[in-house]
């Protein structure tokens, strides 16, 4: 492949990308081809609180009970922690982020498109509370065995009753709703539809399956099991050996039993504020399923110690915001406040445990200290504006590069066009990548200005261009040495933009970062159209054909 073959797919692709970017950007183009337009309008860009409405809440966090330099896990935990409640909120892409001002440590949440804003309130500044509570066994009263057994007598000496009336020839169905006590079938006159053997209990199946039972005939006697006395009604059975299934009715008088014993779970004192640490470990240094490894502080280490005593054999439940995570079974004392959780974890569900586990261990008060409620009238009203700022502020560019450079001005018109088409793509696409970009207000106004930084690369150029005609090259020897020449400072020029909007990134805040984000993609994709797309142009279009026509350049050759 020579040379102008490589450049003919070069400005081919450019073409290319050039038309995807502007579909994906102004997808109503194709709004005749219905399935296209379908799948090119899919792609949105994500509004942010400023733009689309919403609430904005900071909240300060005191860390003063915090160690040093467990300042940053413990504002990382609280974070995940709104962040999990935020999203049981149902908040569609919330921002929930931690910062620094005048030394204190702040939780910022923004959460567009809602508007209680009590509700939010309540909802974040709950703090995340892990305790732990030993199991205890509570009994009922027993009922006293005679009066257990007259009960029963008389339930029993009912279904007796009940089955000599159904043997005599009355309504088995009207039997079953005025006598059963089975809630399944009481209603349907104690039918059950057809059933796989094996799904009831022995006592009732055998009765079903008696062979002297013929379909449509009454079991002669009453059944009874662990649940009281049935009297059955066989009604078909159908299929052969394991998928034999049958149906049948059922009349059921409930048997009275002492009540059962309750496992209940009683708090011990030892909560999050006693948990130091939460890890991951392995038994065989990796070669074994993982465990949870917990430490405890002084107090948090007696209260453990007591807690294991007491309860050798039973389990402890660690609850996170009144659920249980986790209830192992104690195998022994504990004295070192030290224990580990075993229960046949993966990697990752011990990882999870452990995180969840720290939430509550570094729980950091945090108190509202301010709050703004933004109309979704007044987004609309701003981006309506910033958009036609845009546009006005894009048109007056190109009309500025059309007269002063004429046909480079058109060219890099066009690729400034190109531009601001792939930046709207990028906005777009980010939405299906981990990465989504949210544009705000202060985003739209990085995009404008990198729009500027795009001309002024063109600029410069087209003056090193302009430099070399001057000097007696051709137009198209003129061209590359500019580019050359230009680079250096086109580079240099970014590269500072890019270096301080990164410091914006680390050291700003919601509003701020999402300038600079939107500025460093501006000034990334203008340096790319610039000197890739700009030139391809160039470079493919212009020939020996306009050597005798300088005056669309706008500069002639001096005279030596």
């Amino acid at each position: 492949m020579n040379s102008r073959q490589k450049l003919r797919l070069k400005f081919i692709l450019v073409i290319v990308l050039a038309v995807v970017a502007g579909l994906i950007a102004y997808p109503q183009a194709v709004s005749k081809i219905p399935r296209l337009f379908s799948v090119l309008n899919k792609p949105k860009i994500n509004l942010g609180l400023d733009l689309q409405g919403g609430i904005h809440l900071e909240y300060k966090a005191d860390t003063s009970q915090v160690a040093s330099n467990q300042v940053g896990d413990a504002m990382q935990a609280v974070q995940d922690v709104i962040e999990r409640r935020v999203n049981a909120f149902g908040v569609a892409e919330p921002v929930v982020y931690t910062t620094k001002s005048a030394g204190e440590q702040r939780l910022v949440v923004e959460l567009a498109g809602v508007k209680d804003i009590n509700e939010a309130k309540k909802m974040i500044s709950e703090t995340p509370f892990l305790e732990f509570k030993d199991e205890s066994t509570t009994t009922p009263e027993q009922i006293p065995q005679d009066q257990l057994d007259k009960t029963n007598a008389a339930a029993k000496a009912k279904a007796e009753d009940i089955l000599k009336k159904a043997l005599a020839g009355a309504d088995f169905a009207q039997l079953a709703k005025d006598n059963s006590q089975d809630p399944g079938s009481k209603d349907n006159g104690g039918v059950y539809d057809f059933q796989k053997k094996g799904s009831f209990v022995p006592e009732y199946e055998a009765a079903v399956f008696d062979p002297n039972l013929k379909n449509g005939d009454i079991y002669p006697k009453v059944v009874e099991s662990q649940f009281g006395w049935h009297i059955i009604k066989k009604i078909e059975i159908r299929g052969d050996g394991d998928a034999q299934e049958f149906k049948s009715a059922h009349i059921l008088i409930m048997k009275t039993n002492q009540p059962q014993p309750q496992t209940t779970w009683a708090a011990t004192g030892l909560t999050g504020k006693n948990l130091k640490s939460a890890t991951v470990q392995f038994k065989s240094q990796g070669l074994s399923e993982p465990e949870v490894s917990l430490k405890f502080d002084d107090d948090g280490t007696k209260l453990f110690a007591d807690i294991t005593k007491r309860d050798v054999g039973k389990r402890i439940a660690i609850f996170l915001d009144g659920e249980i995570i986790t209830a192992p079974t104690v195998q022994t004392e504990i004295l070192n406040g030290e224990a580990v959780v075993t229960g046949n974890y993966t990697v990752e569900q011990a990882k999870a445990l452990v995180k969840r586990l720290n939430e509550g261990a570094l729980p950091v008060p945090i108190t509202l200290v301010g709050q703004q409620s933004v109309e979704a009238t007044l987004g609309q009203v701003s981006l309506a504006q910033s958009l036609k700022a845009g546009l006005i502020g894009l048109l007056l560019v190109i009309i500025f590069m059309l007269v002063y450079y004429r046909f480079l001005g058109l060219i890099a018109s066009v690729a400034l066009l190109i531009y601001s088409a792939l930046m709207i793509s990028i906005f777009k696409l980010s939405g299906f990548t981990p990465w989504q970009i949210t544009l705000t207000l202060p985003g739209i106004a990085g995009f404008v200005l990198s729009i500027g930084m795009a001309v002024d690369a063109n600029i410069l150029i087209f003056e090193r261009t302009k430099e070399e005609i001057r000097k007696g090259r051709n137009i198209l020897s003129a061209i590359e040495e500019g580019f050359k020449r230009a680079w250096t400072s086109i580079l240099d020029g970014n590269m500072s933009s890019i270096i301080t909007a990164f410091i914006l990134v680390e050291m700003g805040t919601g509003f701020v970062k999402g300038f600079a984000v939107t500025l460093i993609i501006g000034v990334l994709a203008s340096m790319f159209t610039a000197v890739v797309i700009t030139r391809t142009i160039l470079r493919f279009i212009l020939g020996p054909w306009i050597e005798d026509k300088m005056w669309l350049i706008g500069a002639k050759k001096e005279n030596i």
